[in-house]
C-alpha cells in the first residue's frame, strides 16, 4: 500500500492532465491523482506518470497496488478505439453510424418475429449510477424488455436480499467506516479485506490497538486470517450453521440482549425453538471447527459492549447464502449490537459500484430507488418520471445465470452486454458459452476485446475511469463524484451515449434526451425520491462541495445517515426480524469427487481481469492462474508444486498450476476468479441458485484433481 507511485507507459493519447480521480476497481473507491510528469522518451513512446492518493473519508489517501496502477490498462495500447463489426467471421473496423443503425434494425427485426423479451439487458456492477439507471430504463422503455440483470447478482444478492428481508434496507454497510475502531469485538465471515480491499486494513489495525478481539472465518489462512486473534477454519457451505452455534451457545451463556430483543425485534420466539433442535456436538464436527473455538469466538462476540459482523463472498456466494447471511445477522440482533457507534452488520461490496448498481434498475426486479417492478405504486411513480403509461412497463425478468439458460434455450435470441465478462463470470460456462454462439445477435460494449467480445457481431468502443464522469456508490453508502479526467480517445463514446444512440434508432430519442451525465443524475434524483434509495437530496454541486454523501438524502438540507437504525428498522413497523428457518448447508462431495472446490480473489487482479490483466505492473504479479491445495491432498493424488493439474466436477474441469500451502483445508482447493479459457474455475463450477436470491453457488462444487504429467 502506498501514496505515489512512478511508472513507464506507453500511448499514443495525448498528455494527461488528471486534477483529481478515483479507483475504478474495488468499493472503497479510493480518490486518487494522475499525472503524466514526463512525456514520450525519445524513440520509445513512453512517458511516466505519478499517482498519488488524495485524503477523503473512505481510504484516507491510501491507495493499494491495483489503485496505483489503474491508469495502466486506461492507456494501454489495446483499448478498443473504434467499433467493430464482425464481416465473414471477422471484427473489423466501421463507424458509429453504420453500427448503431445496425443495431437498431436487428432489434426491431427481431422484436418483430418473437416479441419484445427476444432481447436481452446484461450490465455490470462497475458502471457509473447514471450507466446503471439508464440501462434499466433503457431496457424498460426504449426496447420493452422485461429481460435485464448485471453481474453483480454474483456478488450482492445473498446480503441485498437478507437485509431487505430482516431490517427491511440493503446498504453494504450500517455503519461508518469510521466506526470500525470503536468496535471490542469483529466477525469477519468469508472476508479477505487485506487483499480485496486492502486499504480499509488500517481500521482494523487501529481496532485491534484499542483492544478489539478479531475473528475470522474462512476455509483459508488468509491475510485477512493472519491479523485475527481466532480463526475458524470453517468447512465451505457450513457458515450458516456455524452461526447457529454461535447463536445458541450465546443464548445458553445467557448473552442475549432482551431489552433490544423484546423492544425492536420480531420472531425471536420461533428463531430459539428451531436453535434447540441443534446438537452443538454434532454441528461442529459437521462445519470441521472444534467446538471449544467456535464456544471461544461466541462468548468473545456475546460479551463484548460494541461488536460488528462484516460477511463477504465466502459466505454469499452459496446456494443458501442468503438464509447464511440472515443467520449472521441473528447474531447481531439478539445481542442488540446494531445502531450505535462501534456496531453493525457489513456486506463488504466487491464491485467498485455494487452499492449504487443494485439501487437503481439494472437488476431484473428493479426500479430506481430500490423500488420493486411487481409494486404497483412503483411502477406508477417510475412510468410518471419516464413520461410513460405504467402498463406498458414490462414485468420481473430473471437472474443473470438464468438469463444465460434462456439464451441458451433460445428464448432469449439477440444480447446487449454493458460492462460485463459474463463468458467468463457465469458459473457452468460451457453452456454460456454454447449458448452465446446460438444468439441471432450479440452486442458488447466495452474497452477491451473481452473474451465475450471476441464472440459478438458488434463491438462498441466505451470510456474508461479517467474519460467518463459520473457517481458511484461506495460500501458504505456514501455516494461520490467522480469527474473527467481526460478527453474521450478515439472514437469512445460514454456507455450512456451508446444507449441515448441506440434508442434513437429504435425510435425513442424523445425519452433520452441528455446533454451529460449530471442530466441523468438529475433525473435518477427524481425517480429515486421516496424510495428506500433516495437520492434526491443530492446535486453533483453538493457531491464536489462536501466530497460525498450518504444515503438516504431526502432533501437539499438532509446530510444523509452514515450510521442507520439509531431508533427504528426501515420496515413499516420499525422493527427488524429474526430467521427461523435453518439450513443444512452443502456437502455432496463423494468417493468419485472427494474434494470442494472454492475460488475467490488475489490482490493484484479485478474480476474477470479484462482491465487488470492489461496492466503490466499487475499482470507480471500473477501472470497465470493456480490452485491452492494441502501438502497431505498433494502426496494423496501424487501432485508436485507447480506442475500443471486438472480439476475436474460433474459440470466440466479446468487447468491451472499447483501451489502447495498448508494454509488450506485438506479438504478444499481455492482456485483464483481472474481468468478464462482452458484456467477457468467457472468451467467446473455447478449451475445451481440460491432459491431466495438466485445466487450461483459459486464456493462449493464437489471436484477431483489430477496431474498433468506425462507419464513416459
Amino acid at each position: 500500500m502506498g501514496m505515489k507511485t512512478s511508472t513507464e507507459h506507453s500511448s499514443s493519447a495525448s498528455k494527461l492532465h488528471v486534477r483529481e480521480t478515483q479507483c475504478p476497481y474495488c468499493s472503497v473507491q479510493c480518490k486518487m491523482t494522475v499525472e503524466e510528469v514526463a512525456g514520450p522518451i525519445a524513440g520509445e513512446r513512453r512517458a511516466t506518470y505519478k499517482v498519488e492518493g488524495v485524503p477523503n473519508e473512505a481510504s484516507q489517501g491510501r491507495l493499494c497496488v491495483k489503485g496505483m496502477n489503474a491508469h495502466q490498462h486506461a492507456l494501454s495500447g489495446q483499448r478498443l478505439l473504434q467499433p467493430l463489426i464482425r464481416r465473414d467471421g471477422e471484427l473489423v473496423p466501421s463507424s458509429w453510424h453504420e453500427v448503431t443503425e445496425l443495431i437498431a434494425r436487428r432489434f426491431i427485426s427481431l422484436q418483430d418475429q418473437y416479441g419484445a423479451d427476444v432481447i436481452g439487458v446484461y450490465g455490470g456492477g462497475s458502471l457509473t449510477n447514471e450507466t446503471a439507471y439508464l440501462l434499466g430504463k433503457f431496457a424498460r422503455v426504449a426496447l420493452g424488455t422485461r429481460y435485464i440483470d448485471y453481474n453483480g447478482r454474483f456478488c450482492m444478492s445473498a446480503a441485498a436480499s437478507a437485509g431487505s428481508k430482516v431490517f427491511g434496507m440493503d446498504r453494504g454497510l450500517t455503519f461508518r467506516l469510521s466506526d470500525i475502531p470503536r468496535a471490542q469485538c469483529i466477525v469477519l465471515a468469508g472476508t479477505n479485506v487485506a487483499e480485496c480491499q486492502p486499504t480499509l486494513l488500517p481500521y482494523f489495525n487501529q481496532a485491534k490497538e484499542n483492544g478489539a478481539y478479531i475473528i475470522v472465518i474462512d476455509p483459508r489462512k488468509t491475510a485477512t486470517a493472519a491479523i485475527a486473534d481466532l480463526h475458524l477454519q470453517v468447512k465451505p457451505g457450513m457458515d450458516a450453521l456455524l452461526a447457529n452455534i454461535m447463536l445458541k451457545i450465546i443464548m445458553e451463556a445467557g448473552l442475549v440482549n432482551e431489552h433490544f430483543v423484546d423492544a425492536r425485534t420480531q420472531g425471536y420466539e420461533s428463531l430459539r425453538n428451531a436453535l434447540s433442535e441443534i446438537d452443538l456436538e454434532q454441528s461442529a464436527v459437521q462445519c470441521g471447527v472444534d467446538l471449544s473455538m467456535i464456544r471461544q469466538a461466541a462468548m468473545a462476540y456475546g460479551q463484548a459492549e460494541t461488536g460488528m459482523i462484516m460477511t463477504a463472498r465466502g459466505v454469499e456466494q452459496q446456494t443458501d447464502g442468503h438464509l447464511a447471511v440472515r443467520h449472521f445477522l441473528n447474531l447481531i440482533l439478539a445481542t442488540g449490537k446494531i445502531g450505535r457507534p462501534g456496531c453493525g452488520y457489513g456486506a463488504i461490496t466487491g464491485q467498485g459500484n455494487g452499492q449504487g448498481g443494485r439501487e437503481h434498475g439494472q437488476k431484473a426486479d428493479q426500479l430506481p430507488g430500490y423500488r420493486s417492478i411487481e409494486n404497483a405504486q412503483d411502477r406508477a411513480y417510475v412510468a410518471s418520471i419516464w413520461g410513460v403509461a405504467p402498463e406498458t412497463l414490462p414485468g420481473k425478468g430473471v437472474s443473470a445465470y438464468e438469463m444465460m439458460e434462456r439464451v441458451h434455450e433460445q428464448e432469449i435470441r439477440a444480447l446487449l452486454v454493458m460492462g460485463s465478462n459474463p463468458v467468463v463470470s457465469n458459473p457452468n460456462v460451457r453452456l454460456v458459452e454454447e449458448g452465446l454462439r446460438k444468439l441471432d445477435f450479440l452486442v458488447v460494449a466495452d474497452m477491451f476485446l473481452s473474451e465475450t467480445a471476441k464472440m459478438a457481431d458488434v463491438v462498441l468502443p466505451v470510456t474508461a475511469y479517467l474519460e467518463n464522469e459520473g457517481t458511484l456508490t461506495n460500501l458504505e453508502g456514501r455516494v461520490l463524484l467522480r469527474e473527467q479526467g481526460r478527453p474521450a480517445p478515439g472514437e469512445t463514446r460514454h456507455d450512456w451515449d451508446i444507449l441515448c444512440s441506440i434508442a434513437g434508432g429504435l425510435g425513442k430519442a424523445p425519452f433520452f434526451q441528455y446533454e451529460c451525465a449530471e442530466d441523468i443524475f438529475n433525473e435518477l434524483r427524481l425517480a429515486s425520491r421516496g424510495g428506500v434509495a433516495d437520492y434526491y437530496g443530492m446535486t453533483y454541486e453538493r457531491l464536489r462541495r462536501e466530497k460525498g454523501i450518504y444515503w438516504p438524502c431526502a432533501s437539499l438540507e438532509d446530510g444523509g445517515e452514515g450510521l442507520l437504525f439509531s431508533d427504528r428498522f426501515a420496515h413499516e413497523d420499525g422493527r427488524a426480524t429474526f430467521t427461523s428457518e435453518l439450513s443444512v448447508g452443502w456437502q455432496d462431495t463423494s468417493r468419485e469427487f472427494p474434494l470442494i472446490l472454492t475460488n475467490g480473489r488475489v490482490l493484484p487482479h479485478y474480476l474477470t481481469g479484462v482491465q487488470t490483466h492489461r496492466s503490466p505492473t499487475l499482470e507480471a504479479r500473477e501472470l497465470e492462474n493456480f490452485v491452492e491445495l494441502h501438502p497431505a491432498t498433494a502426496a494423496r493424488n501424487r501432485i508436485m508444486d507447480g506442475e500443471w493439474v486438472e480439476i475436474q466436477s460433474l459440470h466440466g474441469s479446468f487447468t491451472v498450476r499447483a501451489r502447495i500451502k498448508e494454509n488450506i483445508r485438506e479438504d478444499t482447493l481455492f482456485v483464483p476468479m481472474h481468468w478464462g479459457g482452458v484456467q477457468n474455475v467457472n468451467r467446473a463450477t455447478r449451475p445451481d441458485l440460491d432459491p431466495y436470491c438466485r445466487m450461483p453457488g459459486f464456493k462449493t462444487a464437489a471436484v477431483t484433481i489430477r496431474s498433468m504429467r506425462v507419464v513416459r
